[in-house]
């Protein structure tokens, strides 16, 4: 019987010990393949780190290989580091891969400053030696020099350029009766959780050919459309801003604006802008002022525009948009009312002309009286996704599919066959005609019966 059992104990380490598949290939033919040949980051600021990315080192042979050794070429002084089973390491060796198995490695990169103000390109690999064969991948990352700033309050009026981008750490605050002043193509960067307060005054005006960008500093693909990753613009009750072409995107809310203007000049005035990817909402007003013309809203949580405590909203010639792929949303995109809360109720005026409202749900406009405060309204000429038929009055379309041209990707101009061309109320003696009101979103002369919205078609 025990001749048996130590027959039966060889015949079993015959054939389990001795598979193919166990067996470590010294063939120089055996080679390793790779997830990607190349790793490639976006723009990635000076000092501040990517994002963690993922190649698979596999081995498609059918037995097992061993690779004699893994390095970063650049060594220590490499701009990138990489991770191998949960180790953070610039060199490895021996790492023994079964056939039909696969290895995970990790890649970051951080990019030391210097004076470039150019972007350049940070390049290097990591090396792979089995059976004397040598395999590579690489990795890319484009990078750009930066202002940085940490947590910081701006006491006397300062003008931001173009020359480099502006990245934003922790809260930036510009006091009271201090202006920061915003030239063409600049482009501010905010990092996460990162804010701009307005105490004092913002002038930010692009143009039409060098808007000015407010965004979060992960500028990596994934991110792109991403929102919530910074906080926004808080324009306080002392301060007075102007936003003209420019863009504000991903954060959880675009705007927030308190109390009405100080002085004379307007609390906020919003022209020729993109207000998109919001995780709450585009704009949030309490008992303030918003004066806004041929600018874009959409893809935000609830709400595009909340404005609530009264206050007083001019909004003509913008297009709003109730698209959202990233949130259920129950609550108009476009939501007014005259109450904040017991104590604080005031008079709403509200003026909307020659705007598209538009969206998923079957009410995209709600005009909210909750209180004894008076509500002043104007609403003429608008294309509007309502189910209140007393908006059927002035001119305004219902109901009406405006046309626009691809809401997958963006696309918010008007087909040639929209209802919407040619509907638009003659702004021609408007006050900020002249300033505003004359051109669309993309600069083009605007012409009577204009095209409702952002764009102008003739």
């Amino acid at each position: 019987m025990r001749g048996l059992i130590f027959l039966a104990l060889i015949f079993t380490c015959i054939v389990f010990g001795c598979r193919k598949e166990d067996r470590i290939s010294t063939d120089p033919d055996a080679r390793l393949d790779f997830s990607t040949d190349s790793v490639l980051f976006d723009t990635v600021f000076t000092s501040v780190g990517s994002v963690t990315k993922r190649f698979k080192v596999l081995n498609k042979n059918t037995s097992a290989i061993s690779i004699s050794e893994i390095k970063l070429a650049g060594g220590g002084l490499s701009s990138f580091s990489i991770n191998i089973n949960g180790e953070s390491i610039t060199n490895r060796k021996n790492l023994v891969i079964s056939a039909g198995d696969s290895v995970n490695i990790f890649v970051k990169v951080n990019i030391n400053p210097d004076d470039k103000q150019l972007p350049f390109i940070v390049q290097d690999s990591i090396l792979f030696s089995t059976n004397g064969n040598q395999q590579a991948v690489h990795f890319i990352a484009y990078g750009q020099n930066a202002v940085f700033v940490n947590k910081s309050s701006i006491n006397s009026d300062i003008t931001w350029s173009s020359a480099l981008p502006y990245v934003i750490t922790g809260a930036l605050t510009v006091r009271n009766n201090t202006t920061l002043t915003i030239k063409p193509g600049a482009k501010l960067y905010f990092h996460k959780d990162a804010s701009l307060n307005i105490e004092g005054n913002l002038s930010a005006t692009g143009t039409a050919d060098k808007p000015i960008m407010f965004c979060s500093d992960r500028l990596e693909s994934a991110y792109t459309d991403e929102p919530g990753q910074w906080k926004g613009i808080f324009i306080k009750p002392t301060a007075n801003a102007t936003i003209a072409y420019a863009t504000i995107k991903n954060a959880s809310v675009g705007i927030t604006s308190d109390s009405l203007s100080k002085n004379a000049i307007p609390k906020l005035i919003l022209s020729n802008a993109v207000i998109k990817n919001m995780q709450v909402a585009g704009y949030i007003g309490n008992h303030s002022e918003l004066i806004a013309f041929n600018s874009l809203f959409y893809n935000c949580g609830n709400y595009l525009l909340y404005a609530v405590g009264g206050g007083n909203y001019n909004l003509k010639q913008n297009t709003f948009v109730g698209y959202n792929p990233n949130f259920p949303r129950k609550t108009a995109a476009l939501t007014f009312s005259d109450y904040l809360s017991v104590k604080a109720y005031n008079k709403l005026n509200l003026n909307l002309t020659n705007n598209i409202i538009w969206g998923q749900l079957n009410n995209e406009l709600d005009i909210q009286k909750k209180t004894t405060a008076v509500i002043e309204s104007r609403i003429w000429n608008n294309l509007i996704k309502t189910n209140a038929t007393a908006f059927a009055n002035n001119d305004n379309l219902i109901n009406s599919d405006p046309g626009f041209i691809n809401t997958t990707l963006g696309n918010f101009e008007l087909a040639n066959n929209s209802l919407a061309l040619k509907k638009g109320y003659n702004l021609s003696n408007d006050l900020y005609f002249n300033d505003y009101l004359n051109h669309d979103l993309k600069n083009d002369p605007r012409f009577f019966p204009s095209t409702l919205g952002c764009f102008e078609k003739n």
